[in-house]
């Protein structure tokens, strides 16, 4: 591929996956707040997305099978295409949102999410030449970065289309991005495969390295969702009674703050000129974990909950950037060039596994316990995934 013809495919590629990810934290919170002003519990909020990561965890599972059939680049687009048909599933008369519609609208979104992601990072792979595994870090790190960022905005959006248009309007005009988007990539990209085919069942990993990473990744991301899906944002609207707009302006700011920091991981946990390893991920889980517990013992002490909330989470999320960034680099340098969409789908499998888990817990303990409890969860959950991390080679080449 010509150097001219990669950089168009790199460009089409990110922005088709920044769009995807605006529209999908968007719909996060558009979900959440437009459900909970009907009276939905949290655990039945957090009902909805179960679907969604479920369905997740299978499209990371076969779909990297999937593109090696079809290509990389048309995954990318039927992601596209299926987040739109979610859109226009919830874009109906209100009275047919019942529970198992909305999760059935949530579940097709969760396959057009994890199309999308497992697409656009299996690119990058191959792209980059196997000798450049520190350039190759960088440009997840900016790709993984800026996607966060953009779905902490898509956050904010949400709060704000729905002050704005309501419930349905924001989804049209959502609906409408993503149809230009898709458009866009029709005419654009070309069809990208690799020589590897492998079977239907030869999708699980078979590399010790990537089951442990998966492991490690299953507990760090159910350690975030575990207080940020459900729990975080209803306490904050009903305990300290923020606006919706508000609410979606602190989480979008987090997850901004978040993806720059992802951008910048690189400079902060490479020493030497030497990527990460094992043990980066061990040391860097180890203090993040510390971080939620110091936020529950501040809230259980009547500390101010505005204050310990927003400075403790801020931190949180700065620490959890470091350890989410090592981990994207480490699948990508792990994954074998001719089958690195099934070993990054695994991998990503395991990543949506977490999240369906942490999102079931956030909703049932913030219900039983509250969320000092969903945050001392969440430091039992980083512990483990560093107790995995351990176990991972200490060296990785340049």
């Amino acid at each position: 591929m010509h150097s001219s013809s990669t950089v168009r495919q790199t460009i089409t590629i990110t922005l088709s996956y920044w769009a995807f990810t605006l529209t999908d934290g968007a719909l996060r919170m558009l979900v959440l707040f437009f459900f909970h002003g009907l009276g939905y519990s949290p655990l039945e909020i957090a009902s909805l997305f179960l679907l969604y990561e479920f369905f997740g965890m299978l499209t990371n599972l076969y779909g990297g099978w999937l593109a090696t059939r079809i290509g990389l680049n048309s995954t990318l687009q039927i992601g596209l295409g299926l987040q739109i048909l979610a859109l226009a599933m919830l874009a109906v008369e209100p009275s047919m949102l019942s529970l198992v519609y909305v999760m059935i609208a949530q579940a097709v979104s969760g396959i057009a999410k994890d199309l999308n992601k497992m697409s656009a990072k299996s690119s990058i792979k191959l792209l980059i030449r196997d000798n450049q595994q520190t350039k190759l870090y960088k440009w997840v790190a900016l790709l993984t970065g800026s996607k966060n960022s953009l779905k902490g905005l898509g956050f904010f959006l949400g709060g704000a289309l729905m002050t704005v248009l309501g419930f349905r309007g924001s989804l049209v005009a959502m609906m409408a991005l993503l149809v230009a988007t898709l458009i866009l990539s029709w005419r654009l990209l070309e069809t990208q495969k690799t020589s590897y085919r492998p079977k239907f069942t030869e999708t699980l990993s078979k590399s010790s390295s990537i089951n442990l990473l998966s492991a490690a990744r299953f507990f760090l991301f159910g350690s975030r969702d575990i207080w940020f899906v459900v729990a975080l944002p209803l306490f904050l609207q009903s305990q300290l009674n923020w606006a919706h707009l508000e609410v979606g302006g602190f989480m979008a700011s987090w997850l901004i703050v978040y993806g720059m920091v992802q951008t910048m991981a690189p400079r902060i946990s490479t020493k030497n000129n030497k990527s990460p390893n094992g043990s980066t991920l061990m040391l860097w889980a180890i203090g993040l974990a510390l971080i939620p517990a110091s936020i529950a013992l501040g809230l259980s002490m009547g500390l101010n909950p505005t204050y310990s909330l927003v400075i403790g989470l801020l931190i949180y999320g700065a620490i959890f950037a470091i350890n989410s960034s090592a981990h994207s680099f480490l699948i990508v340098a792990y994954a074998q060039r001719d089958a690195v969409s099934t070993d990054i789908g695994f991998y990503y499998m395991a990543n949506a596994a977490g999240r369906l888990t942490g999102t079931l817990l956030s909703g049932l303990i913030y219900q039983q316990q509250g969320l000092v409890s969903c945050l001392l969860a969440s430091s039992a959950m980083v512990v483990l995934s560093a107790i995995i991390a351990a176990k991972l080679p200490r060296q990785q080449s340049q």
